[in-house]
This record gives C-alpha cells, sequence and structure tokens, in this order.
C-alpha cells in the first residue's frame, strides 16, 4: 500500500444529546413536591483540526469510522445531564470535504492550525420542571434528546502550493524542484518516478513561494487514464503552472505535441487551462534543443506564455526564470479556496414536515413531529393535550385541514395511528 493516500471515505457522528427528566420532588414534611425534572445534556461536537504536521490521508485507512458521545439524561433534582466529549479530527491542510452522495463541499480546511465545526451535537431535552404551569402543575412527561444522524463524507487532499510543476514524465519536474528549494524528491530515469506530490519552498527577495511537484501526466488523465485525477487533484489550487518540456526531444517525444497534450488535459478537467503558465525548456544542456525551443517560441506567441531556456541538472537559466515566477505571482490571486455549497453542521430542532393522503389516511412525515412524538406520555392526559397544542402551534393541524381532514380521519406519524381533531 502507498504511503501517499489523497482520496478516502468516512462516516461521522455527532453525539445524541440526552433526555430530560420526568421527577417530582420527594422531601419530608412536603406533600406535593413539584416538578423537578433536570434536562438532558448536549451531545459532543464533531471538530477538525488542519494539522500542519500531516502530509497524506493514509490514517483514515485504518480507521474511518467517528463518533462523538451521547450526552446522558436528565435526573431528579434539576441536576442536568453532563454533555458529551466532543471529537477532533486531525487532517492535512489542504482537505476538502465534500458529501459522499452529491459530491457538494461542505468545508474546507485549507488554513494551517485552524479547528473548525463539522457537525453539532445533539441538544439535550427539557426536563418536566420546563412544563409547569399554573393548571398543569404535575406535567408527567418531558422531551427527549435531539438524535443526530451519520454524515458519510468524501474527503480529497488538494496540495496548497503556490506553483506547480506540470509536465510529462521525465521531463526534470522532480530534479528542478531538488535544485531551487531544499525539497528531496526522489528523481530517477524512469516514467513515473514521482507518484505523489512533492513540496519544497523557494526562498525569493525575502518571500516563501511553496513549489509542488506534481506526478507526470500522460494523454487521457482527464478521464483517470494514468494517474490521471490523482495528478489533476494537486493541481486545482496552484496560482502559477511552470510547464516543462524536454526541449532536447532525447526521448523522441516531440516537444510541441507534449506542450499541447497537457494544455488539453488542463482544459478537459476543468478551468486550469487558463491558469498562468511559464514555458520551460529543460534539457537544454543536451543536443537539439535550439529548433525545438524556436517552435515553441512560435507556438506559443501572442498568448502570454514567457518561455525560459534551462537545463535543471546543470542549474543553467534558473535565475531569470525564478524572477519572472515571482513577479507574476505578487499580481496573481490568492490560492483558491473552496466555498461550501451545503452545510453539514446543523442539528438544531428541525421544525419542516409534510402531509400526504393515502387512501383513506393522512401520513405527516418529518423529523419535527416525529421528535415531538417521542415527548408524549400516552398515558397521561395533560401530555396529550400538550401535545396536540404543539402540532397546531407547528402548523401540522392547519396542513391536514387543507389537505381535506376532516373530524374522526386516521392520521399517522411514524408508527402511531390518530383520529383528527380539531
Amino acid at each position: 500500500m502507498s504511503n501517499f493516500v489523497d482520496r478516502v471515505r468516512i462516516t461521522c457522528k455527532a453525539g445524541n444529546g440526552g433526555d430530560g427528566a420526568i421527577s417530582f420532588h420527594r422531601e419530608k414534611f412536603v406533600q406535593n413536591g413539584g416538578p423537578d425534572g433536570g434536562d438532558g445534556g448536549n451531545g459532543g461536537d464533531v471538530l477538525l483540526y488542519a494539522d500542519p504536521n500531516m502530509h497524506t490521508l493514509l490514517d483514515f485507512r485504518f480507521k474511518s469510522k467517528y463518533t462523538a458521545e451521547n450526552g446522558t439524561n436528565g435526573s431528579s433534582g434539576r441536576c442536568a445531564g453532563k454533555r458529551g466529549g466532543s471529537i477532533t479530527i486531525h487532517v492535512p491542510p489542504g482537505t476538502v470535504f465534500k458529501d459522499a452522495e452529491t459530491e457538494k463541499v461542505v468545508m474546507d480546511m485549507d488554513t494551517p492550525g485552524e479547528t473548525r465545526l463539522l457537525l453539532r451535537g445533539g441538544r439535550g431535552g427539557w426536563g418536566n420542571m420546563h412544563f409547569a404551569t399554573p393548571t398543569r402543575q404535575a406535567p408527567n412527561f418531558a422531551k427527549p434528546g435531539i438524535r443526530t444522524e451519520i454524515h458519510t463524507f468524501l474527503l480529497e487532499l488538494k496540495t496548497i502550493a503556490d506553483v506547480g510543476l506540470v509536465g510529462y514524465p521525465n521531463v526534470g519536474k522532480s530534479t528542478l524542484l531538488s535544485v531551487v528549494t531544499s525539497a528531496k524528491p526522489k528523481i530517477a530515469n524512469y516514467h513515473f518516478t514521482t507518484l505523489t506530490p512533492n513540496l519544497g519552498i523557494v526562498r525569493r527577495h525575502e518571500q516563501d513561494i511553496v513549489m509542488a511537484d506534481i506526478p507526470g501526466l500522460v494523454e487521457g488523465a482527464a478521464e483517470g487514464v494514468g494517474l490521471g485525477h490523482d495528478f489533476l487533484r494537486h493541481v486545482d489550487r496552484t496560482r502559477l503552472l511552470l510547464h516543462l518540456v524536454d526541449a532536447s526531444g532525447y526521448e523522441g517525444r516531440d516537444p510541441v505535441e507534449d506542450f499541447d497534450q497537457i494544455c488539453l488535459e488542463l482544459e478537459h478537467y476543468g478551468d486550469l487551462a487558463s491558469r498562468p503558465q511559464i514555458l520551460v525548456c529543460n534539457k537544454c544542456d543536451l543536443s537539439g534543443w535550439e529548433e525545438n525551443v524556436e517552435r515553441l517560441r512560435e507556438h506559443v506567441k501572442g498568448k502570454d506564455i514567457p518561455v525560459f531556456v534551462i537545463s535543471a541538472a546543470a542549474r543553467m537559466g534558473l535565475e531569470p526564470l525564478l524572477d519572472c515566477m515571482e513577479e507574476k505571482l505578487r499580481d496573481l490571486p490568492p490560492i483558491i479556496h473552496y466555498e461550501p455549497e451545503m452545510a453539514a453542521e446543523t442539528c438544531p430542532e428541525p421544525d419542516t414536515f409534510t402531509v400526504r393522503r393515502e387512501n383513506e389516511s393522512y401520513i405527516v412525515e418529518g423529523s419535527a413531529v416525529e421528535h415531538l412524538l417521542d415527548s408524549v406520555n400516552f398515558e397521561d392526559e395533560e401530555s396529550l393535550n400538550w401535545f396536540h397544542r404543539s402540532l397546531r402551534r407547528l402548523g401540522v393541524i392547519d396542513a391536514l385541514r387543507e389537505k381535506g381532514a376532516h373530524e374522526g380521519d386516521e392520521v399517522q406519524i411514524a408508527d402511531m395511528a390518530f383520529d383528527f381533531v380539531e
């Protein structure tokens, strides 16, 4: 198994809220003590931490289920239940959380050292002490805690770098990274030596520029051929692309065709083709490069793509290239941040429901009314009256009337059936 993993699926669940207690004060010489049932504790949250010391999602291959503690139930004497313990999931900076079903972005952990809330724990239920009124002095019911749902997330690690080195395999990307930064990528004379992104920092005029050596592309990468999306995912955030070609044609390849093919793959994947590029003609210490460089210059004329002639192995032509790179970065917008397309941490008590007619019955569905049903003591008349008033407050009675329900018609909520009462 590779030690570098940049795409995984995990499940997370915030803690359930504890149930409110049904209790009445008991004390010597106090004949009718009032209700003193305490509230349930809130469930624990699920938090995320962008850990600067993590660089891969490998840990999630061995642990993929994360559950926060439930809140404990309330007790007598107005004692509230204990809050459930929260959990913190450590991820490498640059990890994007997506909903596994829709693949919409939920959260982008792109700031090292940042802690953010992913899922909020369920709220604890009220004890019966909250339901006492002058006319209802002994409420024999309480509210349960909010039950939370299991969420499945798709995690994608998108490398955070200012500059991305792109190009076909074996054009010298790793060599260039090794000579302009302190990074030590694996370097060898065969294709796909680099299988994972390598990061290095270029210190230029008191500025740090993060450079990423991305694994090489092949034709069809945008459709997943070769390293495919495993490559393109890490180009998403880069502000500037250094597009390397083998100007010597050492392997019998045409550098102009290579340049066009890489640009085509970037275009198919998204808006990557519109990223600013610098064309870097590498391996110009070998014979036969002059004609190819002239062809490349002519090919990109009018495209606002600077062309530089270098030899990374011989350390030739690097200073002008780095100066141009720094100058371009000064005017470019900051690294891309993926804005959330949907929220996952919403766990307050919902108030939405639907009403539909099925045969001779009216079906009421929705977590609001189902949660309300859990609060009812069906052996207590005051509790039933409170339940009916709560349905009216939520708008369920009006909605049933609009659907055509009349006195005595059957209404189903979850697995319970009732007669409709105005």
